[in-house]
């Protein structure tokens, strides 16, 4: 038996949500910080985080975002890990490194597969061409990275369908966030607890 399935959920906004993910055995919780309809001010985000148990991975989403900004806010929010969605380069991956965040770099897949590690990150995730639409995205032919490796296959996954795409992709662990949604940036905490059960199943 290999390592247990990762599991992120991500872009939540309220308390019963939050808890619904701890309850459920979430291994990260995303908080959303770039234009979004799951968009959290730094006071709910921090708030929410305090819910969070030591364990579990409390992660800031960046995308293209001035450094200091990023800074600012992931101490304010006292934020475990720092995701960064956009063209930020090594320079910047570089400077986040020394405040001890797990780093993880969340790319759009459009054509090639982006290697594990080239801006020093701890986590690679791959999405789909457009992040958070709820998309999913083709995995054939897709030289995806090595069983082992820490990267997070994310984009469309949903109940009904990631014990199917962890059994493919045979990925670390998985993201989600519009995949347990009743509406755009609304949580359901059954889907959550569903959607952790069913990727658990497949691992």
């Amino acid at each position: 038996m290999g390592d247990p399935l990762f599991i992120k959920v991500c872009g939540l906004r309220t308390e019963q949500d939050v808890d619904a993910a701890v309850e459920a055995g979430a291994d990260a919780i995303g908080f959303v910080f770039a234009r979004s309809p799951r968009l959290v001010d730094a006071a709910t985000a921090r708030r929410l985080a305090q819910r969070v148990p030591e364990g579990i991975l409390t992660v800031g989403v960046f995308r293209d975002q001035p450094l200091e900004d990023v800074r600012a806010l992931l101490d304010e929010t006292a934020m475990r890990a720092v995701q960064l969605h956009g063209k930020e380069d090594l320079a910047y991956y570089d400077a986040l490194r020394p405040d001890g965040r797990t780093l993880i770099r969340g790319v759009a897949v459009r054509g090639d597969v982006p290697r594990h590690g080239e801006r020093g990150e701890d986590i690679l995730l791959l999405d789909a061409p457009v992040p958070g639409a709820g998309e999913t995205w083709d995995l054939t032919g897709k030289q995806l990275p090595v069983p082992g490796q820490r990267w997070l296959l994310a984009g469309g996954l949903a109940p009904h369908n990631v014990a199917a795409s962890v059994r493919t992709a045979r990925p670390w662990g998985v993201d989600v966030s519009s995949g347990i949604e009743t509406s755009r940036g609304v949580k359901s905490p059954l889907l959550i607890a569903e959607f952790v059960r069913a990727a658990r199943s497949a691992a």
